[in-house]
């Protein structure tokens, strides 16, 4: 077995343990491999021990990729997306995980109306404020998530978030916390066309406790393939 596959084998152990500990089923968790930088070989590697959602950040990469490998996995982007992109992420993506403006989320729906398809996405949401990273405001949220949800061509699935990085993965718990209330918040709404099925968040230092406040996906690179080489 390889490294690869005893990581991710780690991995989804420690997913079901945080799982049950909160009371959750295990298969409600689906684990992505994040890919930015990673060779094809260690990719198909972690698709032959059983993953099966890659996540892209840069469209040229993942276009790369996808045709390179034709691969029966999902391709999901979870980078930041510029709207003059949006054209090629409908048509690559299973989903993109990083709409936080309105702008983009009508090039999406333009887009794929024009590619004849509804595309699946999820609203980036800030919860730390951070200037140094991308995502609606707490606060600004669910007026984004009901302005996108007229579009008839975007499907929202919920919500993804990327917490600040802490040594102790206890200290991101409250942004975990904080965008499942919103999620929670959002359903009670009832909009048309919104299903807060999917929370994606935790990564390699955080996402037993991601699991624990709800995680439904985590987005998991250095665990499964470690430390990048730029």
């Amino acid at each position: 077995m390889s490294v690869i596959e005893d990581n991710i084998r780690e991995i989804r152990g420690n997913i079901a343990e945080a799982a049950t500990k909160s009371g959750r089923s295990p298969s409600e968790i689906r684990l992505m491999a994040v890919t930015k930088t990673v060779d094809d070989d260690r990719i198909l590697e972690a698709i032959g021990a059983g993953v099966d959602i890659m996540g892209e950040n840069y469209i040229q990469e993942a276009k790369r990729k996808i045709e390179k490998m034709d691969v029966d996995v999902k391709w999901h982007m979870i980078g930041h997306l510029q709207s003059n992109k949006a054209k090629y992420a409908v048509r690559l993506f299973d989903m993109v995980h990083s709409v936080d403006r309105i702008s983009l989320a009508a090039e999406l729906d333009k887009r794929s109306a024009s590619a004849g398809r509804v595309t699946n996405i999820l609203v980036e949401v800030n919860v730390s404020g951070e200037e140094s990273k991308n995502g609606v405001g707490l606060n600004e949220a669910i007026n984004l998530v009901r302005e996108v949800s007229l579009f008839d061509n975007l499907s929202i699935r919920g919500l993804m978030t990327m917490p600040p990085w802490f040594d102790d993965p206890e200290d991101a718990r409250p942004y975990f916390v904080a965008l499942r209330e919103l999620r929670d918040k959002i359903i009670v709404e009832d909009m048309k066309g919104v299903e807060m099925r999917e929370l994606s968040m935790g990564m390699s230092g955080d996402y037993g406790v991601a699991v624990e406040e709800g995680a439904t996906i985590v987005r998991i690179g250095t665990a499964i393939f470690g430390a990048r080489v730029y």
